[in-house]
């Protein structure tokens, strides 16, 4: 049995500072998303270039292995990916899924407005994304559907808010 919690959304939306408290909290592996782009990506997004589905594609077959290797240890697991369409939250969760039940996944969306995220882009220092993507990435998310394990969590709460109400969808579960 194993959980694996996905914190997503828009670039800036708090992921991380959202999966950092929950790995707190937990001591659970951790990954950020980012690190499992190839440079080529990286590269793209820098010059300002939305990605493509097929950019995508080998990226999140990489965050679902990565996951299913951890669920087939029993580790459970937080990773940051913006997973903005449903078809890319299906990649993430199919390796996991295919180890049968009692694994999780659980996608925890952060949402807000796109000025509330335009702000917090601005000040964001050090990172490959530049604000003048959000408006693709706004463009391309989807919203979790019923049927999907997950939760819709309001950007501008505190972060410990979010962090708990994480735990409180996660943790009764086990």
């Amino acid at each position: 049995m194993s959980v694996h919690v996905v914190a997503m959304g828009v670039s800036g939306s708090g992921k991380s500072t959202v999966a950092e408290g929950v790995v707190e909290r937990t001591g659970w592996v951790f990954a950020e998303a980012d690190a499992f782009h190839p440079q080529a990506n990286i590269d793209k997004m820098s010059q300002g270039i939305p990605l493509t589905d097929e950019d995508r594609w080998p990226w999140l077959r990489d965050l679902a292995a990565w996951m299913a290797e951890h669920a087939a240890r029993g580790e459970d697991t937080v990773i940051t990916c913006s997973a903005l369409k449903r078809v890319y939250r299906d990649v993430l969760r199919a390796d996991v899924a295919a180890l049968g039940a009692g694994h999780r996944v659980v996608f925890a969306h952060l949402d807000g407005s796109a000025e509330v995220i335009a702000e917090r882009l601005s000040g964001r220092k050090g990172h490959f994304m530049p604000a003048s993507l959000l408006q693709s990435q706004i463009d391309t998310l989807e919203d979790l559907e019923p049927d999907e394990d997950g939760l819709e969590l309001d950007l501008t709460a505190a972060p410990d808010d979010l962090v708990d109400q994480v735990m409180a969808q996660v943790v009764p579960a086990r």
